[in-house]
Order: structure tokens, then C-alpha cells, then sequence
């Protein structure tokens, strides 16, 4: 040590920033932001595919083609929506090869479920309180 540095007190640990998103540059307000609402609308979409799996054993064989046909919509916004959040936070090959993914039946379900997971460690690293249907609007940064 040098002499005119005061030492540093040992009761006091050196703080660490939240870990970074493996990408060239930390998320910045409006990545968050982004990563927030996307989040929010893959939650809505594993919703309406668990809703629209469950419907298929409800409804009569005659008009089982209803939840089939809104489990395809939700299955092609989910994969449009991975496909988003997948480029913010990995990178655009995993992007595309997830957002391909979340087309096919069932493998679709487990890569929305893995996306959301990968968004929520990230949005709980950065401060934010994620609960059943991502974080809440108050909670979300303006942009």
C-alpha cells in the first residue's frame, strides 16, 4: 500500500454487478424492457397451449378441430416470440433454430419452458420480481 491511500475496511466485501448476458455489450434499459415483454407474452402463450391440450380431451370429437386450430395460432406466436427473446438473449442462430423448434408438437412446449426459465434468471439478476405471468406492468422499465 502506498501512503496517503486509507486502507480498505475488511467488514465491507467488494460488490459484484449482476452477471452479463454473454453478449457483446451489457443489456441496457430497454433490452430489459424488451426481454420483460417478451417474457410476459411467452408466458401467455405456454398458457393458451396448456389450455388448448387440455380442450382436446373436452370437447367432443366433432369440434376437437377448435382448440387444435387456436393451439396452432398460440404454437406460431410462441415460436415468433422465442424467436425475439432468443435473439436478445443468446444470439440470432439460436434464435432461429429455437424459434424453428417451437413448431413442432410437444418439443415446442419444453423449448417455451426453456426460453422462459433463461429470461427469468436474467430478469431476477437485474432486480425484478418475476411472478405466475412474468414481470408486473408497474415493474416493467418505460422505454
Amino acid at each position: 500500500m502506498s501512503q496517503g491511500q486509507p486502507p480498505i475496511p475488511p467488514s465491507q466485501p467488494p460488490q459484484v454487478p449482476p452477471g452479463t448476458l454473454n453478449y457483446a455489450q451489457p443489456p441496457g434499459r430497454s433490452d430489459i424492457r424488451e426481454i420483460a415483454v417478451r417474457q410476459k407474452a411467452i408466458m401467455y402463450c405456454i398458457l393458451a397451449y396448456v389450455a388448448c391440450i387440455v380442450l382436446q380431451f373436452v370437447f367432443p370429437p366433432s369440434l376437437r378441430l377448435i382448440p387444435a386450430l387456436a393451439g396452432l395460432g398460440a404454437s406460431i406466436t410462441g415460436a415468433v416470440f422465442v424467436f425475439m427473446l432468443a435473439m436478445a438473449l443468446y444470439s440470432q442462430g439460436i434464435g432461429i433454430l429455437l424459434g424453428i423448434l417451437t413448431l413442432i408438437p410437444c418439443v415446442g412446449l419444453i423449448v417455451l419452458l426453456i426460453i422462459n426459465a433463461k429470461a427469468t434468471n436474467v430478469l431476477r439478476e437485474h432486480g425484478f420480481k418475476v411472478g405466475l405471468l412474468g414481470v408486473p406492468k408497474d415493474q416493467i422499465p418505460s422505454p
